[in-house]
């Protein structure tokens, strides 16, 4: 199983680029998207569903050409579900869900801070209600990939310029331990019960890797490779000792974020 997550910062934008035909090249199971930046409507063109792929999504109805998030799909799911039961949240088009038997697969698209103050506050508002859904999940039995875009890095692993970011949003300390507060490491303890469970894919494939997934789009961030790694693979115990490889795409620029690709074993 080959499960592709990609901040696309424009579906349509990323497809002028090259993107929809890299992806017919990957024979890819599931590929999760965040930020089409487009309704449902303007993604009618025989281009939007490569390769015979089932299309699904959650435009954001608070305004058009805004977040949005999608699955792409080589099978058709048994259920796809677009609402967490919070509208601030739900509107945005900020996740969608596609259920195989017992598989979850998530595309998420975690807001973030660095607007102001008020979009901050929103990202913590955000952090404190998803903390009991994602320990529901972990409970659930239920085996869960969440991809996606979260807008927080984990470690100094996962920023170039650590140091000068302790202030910035999505390297602040609260959202780290929030985000690490739920995850579990190689040679760490499982606590499902207290919500820590989650494993980082590329984090136990490469316990010691400094990789990136975004770069701005300021100076010559990309090129200097001066990034950070905020798109994840996160995945429930039990999908844990199937990892197999991952990969982080950047020989062609398709969008600020690179495409992230993790393989399963069946």
């Amino acid at each position: 199983m080959r499960i592709i997550s990609f901040n696309a910062n424009g579906i349509r934008s990323a497809a002028t680029k090259g993107f929809l035909e890299w992806f017919r090249a990957q024979d890819a199971d599931v590929l999760c998207i965040q930020e089409t930046k487009a309704q449902e409507d303007q993604l009618t063109d025989p281009m939007f569903r490569p390769d015979g792929h089932h299309c699904f999504y959650r435009d954001a109805i608070t305004k058009k050409g805004y977040s949005g998030v999608a699955i792409y799909s080589k099978r058709e799911p048994d259920q796809v579900i677009t609402s967490l039961g919070w509208a601030p949240f739900d509107d945005e088009g900020r996740y969608i869900e596609a259920r195989y038997g017992n598989l979850s697969v998530v595309s998420f698209y975690i807001p973030s801070g660095s607007s102001g103050d008020l979009r901050q506050g929103f990202k913590y508002e955000v952090m404190e209600w998803l903390r009991p859904i994602l320990a529901q999940w972990l409970a659930s039995g239920r085996d869960y990939v969440l991809c996606g875009d979260w807008n927080i890095v984990r470690s100094a692993l996962d920023i170039k310029n650590w140091k000068s970011n302790q202030k910035n949003s999505g390297c602040l300390p609260p959202e780290r331990d929030w985000l690490n507060g739920q995850c579990v490491d190689a040679g760490q303890a499982l606590d499902v019960a207290g919500g820590q469970g989650w494993t980082d894919a590329y984090r136990l494939l490469h316990p010691t890797g400094e990789d990136y997934t975004w770069w701005s789009n300021r100076g010559a961030a990309r090129a200097n490779n001066v990034g950070w790694r905020i798109d994840y693979q996160f995945v429930s115990p039990g999908l844990r000792d199937r990892l197999r490889g991952c990969s982080i795409y950047r020989d062609e620029r398709f969008s600020d974020h690179a495409p992230f690709t993790v393989d399963y074993a069946p």
